[in-house]
């Protein structure tokens, strides 16, 4: 067999393995959100699935139409004025009765699919520890796509982004080299606990989002209005994030990027969640706006409480450093 066909099929094999891993991911147009990416572009609901695939499945399961991974819910920003008020209730009326959530990019158009193949080959190539080489991302690549990868490209990392928080890094420009780094320092590369699994970071940074647009203070019921219209349920296995209320309530409040409280003085009991030391020591609140904003498309001072926030924090910051 000739030397490229070889590679090639080698190529094919390993996006064949990622699948089994990924379930198919898919991208998608617009989070559903109160400012969507693409205005134009109706919103998809998702479609994730608990079901796992062999990673001996054809190439023609490759094809087919894969199922969307959650990114994030949106978050509401404060309205400064009463004009704006009126405007933003309006919104959030409206952003209710859309899908519970979105993906990222256009689900039919034959980038997003290349895009989808594109992350199930990078989550794959990353969890096994392989060096992520342009030249082996082509190879999964049909040949008259190859002149949209850098579209392409764009696509899978932005979803790669805002479904796992993990960023996709140039590492060697000559050898055109990448890597996958995590935007926050949880255990075993984001998956939080060893075994089989996917990052949780992009979870953890919406979870910080929301506190940080409630006054730095989420209710437990505010958290899980949020988490359901990820269509992520207390007590309901997800197949990206396991059981999400040990996820919250254990795991990163025991990692110290959460804290879990009762509120003072509730009979019966209610418990609220603010950031733990962990999360005011790796990341910042300019930070999480500017991931939050990303994903709407839009800059972090279309918010401007939040963003006036958000810069006292990076004062406060630089002050403490320079003490």
């Amino acid at each position: 067999m000739p030397r490229g066909q070889k590679n090639k099929l080698q190529a094919h094999e390993r996006c064949r393995q990622a699948k089994g891993e990924t379930q198919g991911l898919q991208s998608a147009e617009a989070p559903a959100a109160k400012k969507q990416l693409h205005p134009s572009s109706s919103s998809p609901q998702f479609r994730g699935t608990t079901q796992r695939k062999s990673a001996a499945v054809s190439r023609g399961a490759l094809k087919r139409r894969q199922r969307a991974l959650p990114t994030t819910a949106s978050v509401d920003a404060p309205c400064t004025t009463s004009s704006r008020r009126a405007n933003c209730k309006t919104k959030r009326k409206q952003s209710s009765s859309q899908a519970p959530l979105s993906t990222v990019e256009s689900p039919r158009g034959p980038l997003t699919k290349m895009a989808g193949t594109l992350v199930q080959f990078l989550m794959y190539m990353s969890k096994s520890k392989k060096p992520i080489m342009k030249a082996d991302m082509l190879k999964i690549i049909p040949k008259n796509y190859k002149k949209h990868f850098l579209e392409i490209l764009r696509r899978a990392a932005f979803n790669i982004e805002v479904v796992f928080g993990v960023d996709l890094k140039e590492v060697d420009s000559t050898k055109r080299s990448y890597v996958l780094v995590s935007k926050m320092n949880l255990p075993n590369n984001g998956i939080v606990n060893r075994g089989r699994g996917f990052p949780k970071t992009g979870l953890l940074m919406n979870l910080l989002g929301v506190i940080f647009t409630k006054g730095n203070c989420a209710t437990e019921e505010k958290i899980w209005e949020f988490l359901n219209k990820m269509k992520v349920y207390a007590g309901k296995r997800h197949f990206i994030f396991g059981e999400p209320r040990k996820l919250i309530t254990q795991d990163f409040v025991k990692l110290k990027y959460l804290e879990y409280r009762q509120v003072p003085n509730s009979y019966p009991a209610r418990y609220e969640f603010l950031w733990g030391p962990r999360a005011h020591a790796e990341t910042s609140k300019m930070r999480v706006l500017e991931f939050l904003a990303k994903i709407q498309n839009t800059a972090p001072s279309a918010f401007p409480a939040l963003y006036e926030e958000a810069l006292r924090d990076e004062e406060e910051r630089a002050e403490a450093r320079d003490i």
